[in-house]
């Protein structure tokens, strides 16, 4: 009885070591890739996408940000976002590049890589979820 048990053990702990580098996998590439949607929606002026990429509890902050970018014309430039870790359940994003919002004859570089991007499985998808 306990050299059954501790096979199928044995063969459920294999099973789930083989699986966890498919999830971390899988965060590695869709997690930057929501946190370059989010930016890309924010830099558009599109709200529905801005939402659609947020997780429930960001949605609030994210229409927030719409509105602040809602008076100037936008663009992100040179982005590139990385995983960098994991906390509270939360994947961390970091990115490079700036937004260069242009207030009329006037320029505003914000370096997107001041922030940690949180980033959360919600739904079926990876969405932007604050920062860290």
């Amino acid at each position: 009885m306990h050299k059954k048990f501790f096979r199928v053990f044995i063969l459920l702990f294999l099973t789930a070591m083989l699986l966890l580098p498919g999830c971390n996998n899988e965060a590695s590439q869709e997690a930057p890739q929501a946190v370059m949607d989010y930016l890309n929606a924010l830099v558009a002026m599109d709200e529905i996408a801005l939402i659609n990429k947020s997780c429930a509890e960001w949605e609030e902050e994210a229409r927030l940000e719409h509105k602040s970018f809602a008076a100037v014309k936008s663009t992100l430039e040179n982005p590139d976002c990385q995983v960098t870790g994991e906390q509270d359940g939360y994947v961390l994003v970091n990115c490079t590049g700036k937004i260069i919002a242009n207030y009329g004859a006037e320029d505003l570089e914000i370096d997107i890589s001041r922030q940690t991007y949180r980033v959360l499985a919600e739904g079926g998808e990876w969405r932007m979820c604050g920062y860290h």
